[in-house]
């Protein structure tokens, strides 16, 4: 039997809190749309990858606005991590503000234009799916700026300039491209991605000792000061100097110090008392993919190691691990289920962290073949387990009959 998990929410909800929506349900709170659209899109998105990288599908019918390549790195940062981002922020800015963020006709109108940039960066025409993918997440983050505003709730403000500094990489992105600079575009990708991961140390600072002190009987967890003071303007510069075509032994001494201080801290956590704890582990395994990424890192500034098996250490690893331990874990809550996890979860948590595993392994152990089928495999499989049970909630009104 899995250990059962006290019923935790994003911030503090009002108990009295009654639905008083009367749309659609899955319009209600971000979560629902972006969570859903964004697992299906995972699953989607890395079988037209795949099927491009093994030659099952032709390059001449791979996406209509830029190379095969670009496509996919921008897909999995702007399209997938980002719906994801939007749906965590509107559904813990509700609880952190006590205010509604966006539902009903306006949530549904930025799902859609969501839905709309993943369709047109595929087929095209350029010039749509630029404005669409452009227009997305300053929208958004306007969106969740002004909630934070009205009630002055500074603590958070840094987390909406982060996504509006993430619509401002995708412009910039798209206006390399547009002005054929393809180097200075990959740039802009791996800027991308290290704000998602900054944004995964945040987070993954606040809830992840919570989370497993109220969750695990007799663990330890330790915050280390010194470490604690240093994580965030350390991994910001780590991330600088990812998004640099520097090599040799300055970016490598980042990397290290953001390794050093992301491990202090992961070590902090006592993960070996969470393994009996699916939901919990989770996230343990996944932030533990931060302090291996900038170690690889570190070691392919210095020449030793792939760059790009790096940086799939910290989005295959960090990033889609920690997506998926929070999308089952605030979608159970916020549906009015208990935080009790069953095979379905575990298999996901389970095939996520395999997912990343063989991607970063299987380079220098497996056939190239081998290893993106069954990396993608993995990964698929993690998130078509994710919409087959949560799909029906997601789409219905919560259990307990509050909004949400």
């Amino acid at each position: 039997m899995p250990r059962q998990a006290p019923v935790l929410t994003i911030g503090k909800p009002d108990p009295a809190s009654r639905a008083s929506y009367t749309g659609l349900p899955v319009f209600a709170l971000g979560f629902r749309p972006f969570y859903l659209l964004a697992a299906a899109f995972a699953a989607l998105g890395m079988a037209l990858w795949a099927a491009l990288l093994l030659g099952v599908l032709p390059s001449t019918e791979g996406p209509a606005t830029m190379a095969p390549l670009f496509w996919h790195a921008h897909e999995m940062v702007f399209g997938f991590a980002a719906a994801v981002v939007v749906g965590f922020l509107f559904t813990a800015g509700k609880n952190w503000t006590g205010l509604q963020t966006p539902q009903g006709a306006p949530l549904a109108a930025l799902a859609g234009l969501w839905l709309a940039a993943r369709v047109l960066m595929w087929t095209g025409p350029v010039p749509l799916a630029v404005a669409a993918d452009v227009a997305f997440l300053p929208a958004c983050g306007v969106a969740f700026l002004r909630i934070l505003l009205r009630v002055k709730n500074t603590r958070n403000y840094g987390l909406s300039i982060a996504l509006l500094g993430l619509g401002g990489v995708n412009a910039a992105f798209h206006a390399a491209l547009a002005l054929g600079a393809p180097l200075a575009a990959l740039r802009c990708l791996d800027a991308a991605a290290g704000l998602v991961c900054l944004f995964v140390t945040v987070i993954g600072g606040r809830v992840i000792p919570m989370f497993t002190a109220n969750a695990v009987p007799g663990v330890n967890v330790r915050r280390v000061g010194w470490a604690e003071r240093a994580i965030v303007p350390a991994t910001a510069l780590a991330v600088l100097m990812f998004a640099t075509p520097l090599q040799g032994l300055v970016p490598a001494i980042v990397f290290a110090a953001a390794a050093v201080v992301q491990g202090v801290r992961w070590a902090g956590w006592d993960t070996r008392r969470t393994l009996r704890t699916p939901i919990v582990s989770i996230l343990h395994v996944a932030y533990a993919f931060l302090p291996i990424g900038f170690v690889m890192l570190a070691a392919a500034a210095l020449g030793c190691g792939d760059r790009s098996t790096a940086l799939h250490a910290l989005t295959a690893g960090a990033i889609g691990g920690a997506i998926v331990a929070m999308i089952t874990r605030t979608a159970l809550g916020h549906t009015g289920r208990m935080l009790r996890t069953g095979r379905t979860e575990h298999f996901a948590y389970g095939a996520i962290a395999l997912a990343a595993l063989v991607r970063v392994a299987g380079p220098a152990l497996l056939p190239r073949e081998v290893w993106i089928g069954a990396a993608s495999m993995l990964w698929m499989a993690a998130f078509v387990a994710y919409l087959w049970r949560y799909t029906p909630w997601l789409m219905a009104p919560r259990a307990d009959g509050r909004e949400g």
